[in-house]
């Protein structure tokens, strides 16, 4: 796959173009089960073998530039080709806000074709079901400036995607990684992996999707986002230890620095896109070798790569 080539396709794909690659993954993501290359998959959780190396971006919001800059700089896809136990994994969030949000998931889903058993692609809130999505939504207006008038077909088919995408993914002994955060009631992987079949009965997805660490909180409290919840310390430290790991890597929060850490050290937010409207000084990515056991996010600060 040639990074520049796929980067000037998304800019000019019509719609037909990225309704076929969108049926391309939602194919693949279907067959996905049991042990896959470097991770098992088991309904939507993947368990990721801790070893090689992991690219792990958060939000990008359309952001197209930024997706470039982080695969030019980091020279994943190189070590992809040379390595089959380096993974990467996107943390959700891939369009709606940014003005290149079909670009971005055209690109994306180009990536998850051309290496099917080294990239993880999370669900974000930007990709929740019908009933959690985020509001305001711009994704139909992006598509209409972009398809006219055979914006729906496209439109249509990236929403039957999202419910293909994984709820989480679970290094043992060392990382969880979603896009927002905790539920308190989450004892067992079974309910990362089942999030979206016990949806809405129960809340592990909504919290999975839009949930956010919060200092000031001792336990939980109603979110300001309207969906999800402030989850604290206390939630954070009794999920990590009933799921075997020792940090939550997660998406979801602008941060001014690109990346931030709560909680003593247990959670890490990355941010990977930067402009309107978000206006933030920096991005952030995280490469790391999985093999090495870390017991705080202090100790991956050398890891992350600011932009």
């Amino acid at each position: 796959m040639n990074l520049s080539s796929v980067a000037k396709e998304s800019k000019s794909v019509q719609s037909d173009g990225l309704v076929e690659t969108v049926e391309n993954v939602i194919s693949l993501l279907r067959g996905e089960s049991g042990k896959i290359g470097n991770h098992t998959v088991s309904e939507r959780l993947v368990k990721l073998e801790p070893a090689g190396e992991a690219l792990v971006i958060g939000d990008l919001h359309g952001d197209l530039e930024s997706l470039i800059s982080i695969l030019k700089n980091s020279a994943f896809m190189q070590k992809m080709n040379r390595c089959k136990d380096a993974t990467l994994i996107f943390l959700g969030d891939y369009g709606d806000r940014g003005a290149r949000s079909a670009e971005v998931y055209y690109t994306v889903l180009r990536l998850k074709l051309a290496f099917p058993e080294q990239v993880v692609l999370l669900r974000g809130n930007h990709e929740g079901p019908d009933d959690l999505m985020a509001s305001p939504h711009d994704l139909p207006l992006q598509f209409q400036a972009k398809f006219k008038e055979n914006w729906t077909a496209a439109y249509s088919k990236v929403r039957e995607l999202f419910a293909y995408l994984y709820n989480a993914v679970l290094v043992d002994e060392s990382y969880l990684m979603v896009h927002g955060g905790l539920s308190p009631e989450i004892t067992t992987a079974q309910d990362l992996a089942h999030a979206h079949l016990t949806h809405p009965e129960k809340e592990f997805l909504e919290d999975l999707l839009w949930s956010d660490p919060n200092d000031m909180v001792k336990t939980v409290l109603h979110s300001p986002r309207g969906a999800g919840k402030l989850f604290g310390k206390s939630v954070t430290e009794k999920v990590l230890r009933k799921l075997n790991v020792k940090i939550l890597i997660r998406g979801h929060e602008q941060c001014e620095e690109g990346f931030k850490l709560n909680h003593d050290g247990k959670v890490l937010t990355l941010f990977s896109r930067k402009g309107a409207p978000y206006f933030n000084a920096h991005g952030a990515y995280l490469q790391m070798p999985l093999s090495e056991k870390f017991e705080k996010a202090q100790q991956l600060i050398p890891w992350i790569h600011k932009f």
